[in-house]
């Protein structure tokens, strides 16, 4: 491993006997491996770091130039494989620094003056977690006009619907498929208002007490793109871990539709159910029973949400601290980064597993019976004048068990208040999604 930066002499770093080292490797973990995630986002950083040094004479133009073609040089390195963050560095900034003291020399090693790694983590993980809410939103919107694509198509193709997995009323595959556009959109939009949250830089707080030099704050903030500065430096250092449990609380929000779709789908390719069938690039077959298409791809969707809401109870209980930076906040990365992983690759599989499913409308019909109109029979006679209590007996006693097949088409065509089967408004969560980009 390269020398720490916190290395001096004296210090137990010097020291790379068995246990020393040991200790070494138990205290960064990881983390080396994490920031590869990070890498990017640290270097972006880094370069608004040196220009806004250089705006007040803390680098010569030339100095702050040489660094930043470095730097540059760096991300194009990094992005084509030719450099490799590997456990020869502690982390992501000592790579940095140690790759720009390999290319400029001293110069190299003033790119830390008025930094501490507290703030450029908390900066390089902001930045990762605004790209990522940007991308989960994208593929939230994707996900959402697959399903009202379909709702469009099937609008009116009846199936019954289900409360408790009992049989309660006719329902349409509009109606099904249009839940998830509507709450697809409705966690796209939970990005925006936590992207629009966490929209600060707290580059320039150090370690949490501010740097006696001006740092142009307010300059390498709108370089970097950020819509404010986040000012009081312990504030800084307070949002970390809280600000990932928000994001990922976000993505937890997301994968509970993408749960609820694994999990209707699932269900409703049973050979019990038939509604379905799965496309073939999303099922898999059994090793010993040659009949099996098994929903391996849903199964593995809906067991992806268990990931999230284990890892947002993990950074949950990290983030019990006092005031003040403290290492413990080195464990909220694993978390973060592996649900951002888990999330987009799991909608990114979303457009495609509604796109190719195959419906079978007379499996859905046939499953509609007498009894599901009850609640039908019982509307009518309460608009006629019955108190509605009444109705609902009369209509359990007219019905009864009646179990055979029975014609949903006026029940559907019945819904006409904005979200029934006759009234989906589907247009509005289209131009909703729009409005969301």
């Amino acid at each position: 491993m390269t020398r720490p930066l916190w290395a001096k002499a004296g210090s137990d770093a010097d020291a790379q006997s068995g246990d020393k080292s040991d200790a070494m490797s138990f205290m960064s973990r990881d983390d080396v491996l994490l920031d590869r995630e990070l890498f990017e986002h640290d270097i972006r950083a880094t370069r608004a770091h040196v220009r806004g040094l250089a705006s007040i004479d803390l680098l010569t133009r030339s100095d702050a130039e040489a660094l930043d073609h470095a730097l540059a040089d760096l991300a194009e390195d990094y992005k084509a494989g030719g450099f490799v963050l590997d456990t020869s560095y502690e982390d992501g900034h000592t790579a940095i620094e140690s790759y720009l003291v390999g290319r400029v020399g001293e110069t190299g090693k003033r790119v830390h003056l008025g930094r501490s790694r507290n703030d450029q983590v908390a900066v390089a993980l902001r930045l990762y977690m605004l790209d990522a809410l940007d991308r989960v939103k994208a593929a939230l919107i994707a996900s959402a006009r697959a399903a009202l694509s379909l709702a469009r198509a099937e609008e009116r193709t009846p199936m019954p619907g289900y409360t408790h997995l009992q049989r309660a009323v006719p329902s349409t595959v509009g109606l099904w498929m249009g839940s998830f556009a509507e709450s697809f959109a409705d966690a796209a939009e939970l990005c925006v208002l936590t992207r629009r949250w966490i929209d600060s830089c707290p580059l320039g707080t150090a370690a949490g007490y501010g740097v006696n030099v001006p740092l142009p704050r307010e300059q390498v903030a709108e370089e970097l793109g950020f819509a404010r500065v986040q000012i009081n430096p312990m504030s800084a250092q307070a949002s970390r871990g809280r600000i990932e449990a928000q994001v990922v609380s976000v993505l937890w929000q997301a994968m509970q539709e993408v749960r609820r779709l694994a999990w209707d789908l699932s269900l409703f390719s049973t050979e019990e159910f038939g509604f379905v069938t799965l496309g073939p690039g999303f099922v898999t077959g059994s090793s010993i029973m040659p009949n099996k298409k098994n929903p391996d791809m849903a199964e593995l969707l809906r067991g992806s949400a268990a990931v999230v809401g284990g890892a947002l109870a993990e950074i949950q209980q990290v983030v019990s601290l006092p005031s003040g930076y403290h290492r413990d906040l080195q464990l909220t990365k694993p978390p973060l980064i592996r649900v951002v992983k888990v999330t987009l690759e799991a909608l990114w599989h979303i457009p495609r597993l509604i796109e190719t499913c195959t419906l079978h409308p007379e499996r859905m019909k046939a499953a509609i019976d007498r009894a599901m109109l009850a609640t039908d029979r019982a509307v009518e006679l309460s608009t006629g004048g019955l108190p509605f209590r009444d109705a609902y007996r009369q209509a359990a006693a007219e019905i009864g068990d009646a179990t055979e097949i029975a014609d949903a088409g006026a029940s559907i065509d019945a819904r006409v208040s904005l979200g029934g089967c006759a009234n989906l408004g589907l247009d509005q969560i289209e131009a909703r999604l729009r409005t969301l980009g």
